[in-house]
């Protein structure tokens, strides 16, 4: 995978590392209801930041990305809640919750950025 798209490569070695975590969590944890959650939100990130990149409009993209951004914030409280329930520990949980913090920093000024652009360009 090209690097060129930061947010793109990101999403992508997050989910990744979502995924091992959940085979670790349903394998060794034998936890297997807030891992699915995880999961599903943990790579839904970069799932939709690619249907963004296809978008049709900058309303489609818009709205891509804002799904991404939800599911980030979705994956962080999973990752809290893992960690709280001492599923994961503190040192596992925080290497992931600052790679989901980053992707929402990304996501976020992608979002304003775009806003203003689509603004001054009206």
């Amino acid at each position: 995978m090209k690097d060129d798209n930061i947010v793109q490569h990101k999403s992508f070695v997050f989910a990744i590392r979502i995924v091992n975590v959940y085979k670790h969590l349903i394998l060794e944890k034998r936890e297997f209801v807030l891992s699915k959650q995880l999961l599903r939100s943990g790579t839904s990130i970069g799932a939709n930041i690619e249907e963004s990149i296809g978008g049709q409009s900058t309303k489609d993209f818009l709205a891509k990305i804002s799904v991404s951004y939800k599911e980030a914030r979705e994956a962080i409280y999973w990752l809290k809640l893992l960690q709280a329930t001492e599923y994961l520990s503190k040192k596992e949980a925080q290497s992931l919750l600052n790679d989901a913090n980053e992707i929402c920093k990304i996501l976020s000024k992608i979002q304003i950025t775009t806003k203003a652009r689509n603004i001054s360009n009206s």
